[in-house]
């Protein structure tokens, strides 16, 4: 019996968790779902993500594939796997697709926020999901800094950590800031990201924001493509993955023999 691909969107609290991506001693989001899908299924099972997200980042539209030899449903596979996962990760939604469909491969576009507080006094509400920044933020001057992020440049001096991939361009289709009451967001969009990327870029953004960079600064930066020259990196909790988008959606996918 031919194996059956799985696509999964799922959404997790990633504060409890080193990243998404597999480690042999702590606690990872591919580690639970791989527990859970054990216990569904009795299957040794490897599960795929179209994005790997950091230790201690958020997502509410990840989206990860696995094969399998189960005959159940995909409603079955969302409420069988919320059944066996923690509290802070659940399935939205599971698709059957063709062997062939690659969640990372054929992803066109990845979405990220980034939630700063802009406030003097902390929120216990939002203190999980937002970086307090208590100075007042040029959000006028963020946005303009945006711009220069936008097409296809060498974002390496906004990478850190392992940049084992030697092509460091990324197409950026999206970057904006905004401001709602005291919440400040930093909304990106690109074919992909480098490790950290996100962070880094809005912590030189929120420089700007403080003043401690200028506009011209912050666009020299990805003009000098050296590594790790933006930042401070930005607290994780502020960081969420809010979608992974295909050039079609995950029902036109479906293969004919499942």
């Amino acid at each position: 019996m031919p194996l059956t691909k799985v696509v999964l969107i799922i959404e997790y609290d990633g504060t409890n968790y080193h990243g998404f991506q597999l480690q042999a001693e702590e606690p990872t989001i591919q580690r639970e779902m791989e527990t859970a899908l054990r216990k569904l299924t009795g299957e040794n099972t490897r599960v795929i993500a179209a994005s790997r997200t950091d230790a201690g980042v958020r997502a509410r539209g990840q989206v990860v594939s696995f094969r399998t030899n189960s005959l159940l449903p995909p409603p079955t596979f969302v409420r069988g796997l919320n059944y066996y996962l923690p509290g802070d990760i659940a399935v939205k939604a599971a698709y059957k697709v063709r062997d062939s469909f690659d969640v990372r491969r054929h992803a066109v576009s990845r979405e990220y926020n980034y939630c700063i507080l802009n406030s003097a006094t902390r929120s216990p509400l939002r203190a999980g999901c937002s970086y307090q920044v208590p100075v007042p933020l040029d959000t006028g001057a963020m946005s303009e800094a945006c711009q220069a992020l936008m097409g296809e440049h060498d974002m390496v001096s906004f990478a850190s950590g392992d940049i084992t991939t030697r092509n460091t361009k990324r197409t950026v289709y999206q970057a904006a800031v905004a401001r709602d009451g005291d919440s400040v967001v930093f909304t990106v969009v690109a074919n992909s990201f480098l490790p950290h990327q996100v962070r880094n870029t809005i912590g030189a953004l929120i420089k700007v924001g403080l003043g401690k960079m200028t506009v011209t600064e912050f666009n020299s930066i990805i003009e000098a493509r050296q590594p790790g020259l933006a930042g401070p990196t930005a607290p994780a909790r502020g960081l969420c993955l809010t979608r992974i988008n295909y050039p079609r959606p995950f029902e036109e996918e479906i293969d004919g023999n499942v």
